[in-house]
């Protein structure tokens, strides 16, 4: 076992023992990590992907480093990754600094230059996002969303999105985002005070047309004709 530690030299099964186990090493780290960090990759995402191909990659071409102190290293990186997420569900101050709210860049066909600037992207960038997605007309564009792992999210008009058999026989309707607000049975006080609501309403809403309190919901939504749709803990 001495390619575990730092030596002179190594010969060339040590070099294809280092190899292996360090690749399965990483296999077991990414499936401890979970399907959130393969999928995207956020702001603290990426600070653990850097440190741990910085890691990880030097006792691969290094004789002189020892592999065990990497993967002790890996290991508490992990550790403090998913302590990370965890408090990010429990804390919401911790889970806006690591996952800040969706910054928009376009509404109602108007492009938000101070957002822009918030977002440190170009017109130039936005543009080639809309390209992408076949979209030659800012106009046409409802709504546009700078989400926090680095990806636009487009709404049309309804008027120039593409022709399902649903639209065909029912009236074209102005675009609404519903507006979240309950999460994880926390009230969105921001967003029911742009609706023009407050908590007294919300409350009676839910308990007399869902039949449930606060402590229920996991997610509420409403939209822009005060149509309430709820989503309860299992």
């Amino acid at each position: 076992m001495e390619f575990f530690s730092g030596q002179e030299s190594l010969n060339s099964f040590q070099w294809v023992l280092r190899a292996i186990i360090a690749f399965f090493f990483l296999i077991f780290v990414a499936k401890f990590m979970g399907q959130r960090s393969i999928s995207q990759l956020r702001f603290l995402d990426f600070v653990l992907a850097i440190l741990i191909g910085n890691i990880i990659a030097h006792p691969l071409s290094d004789e002189g480093l020892g592999l065990k102190g990497s993967m002790i290293t890996m290991s508490v990186l992990v550790t403090l990754y998913l302590s990370g997420l965890f408090l990010s569900l429990k804390w919401d101050r911790l889970r806006t600094f690591i996952d800040p709210a969706p910054i928009t860049l376009i509404e109602y066909g108007k492009i938000n230059n101070k957002n822009l600037i918030k977002a440190r992207i170009s017109i130039d960038f936005l543009l080639t996002e809309l390209r992408k997605e076949k979209i030659e007309d800012i106009d046409k564009v409802a709504l546009a969303l700078w989400e926090p792992g680095g990806t636009i999210s487009l709404f049309l008009y309804p008027q120039y999105q593409p022709i399902t058999p649903s639209t065909l026989t029912t009236a074209i309707k102005p675009f609404h985002l519903p507006k979240t607000i309950i999460k994880e049975r926390k009230i969105d006080f921001n967003e029911l005070q742009k609706i023009g609501k407050d908590e007294q309403w919300l409350l009676n809403k839910l308990s007399t047309t869902y039949n449930a309190n606060l402590n229920d919901i996991l997610l509420a939504t409403v939209d822009a004709n005060e149509s309430l749709k709820i989503f309860l803990y299992n």
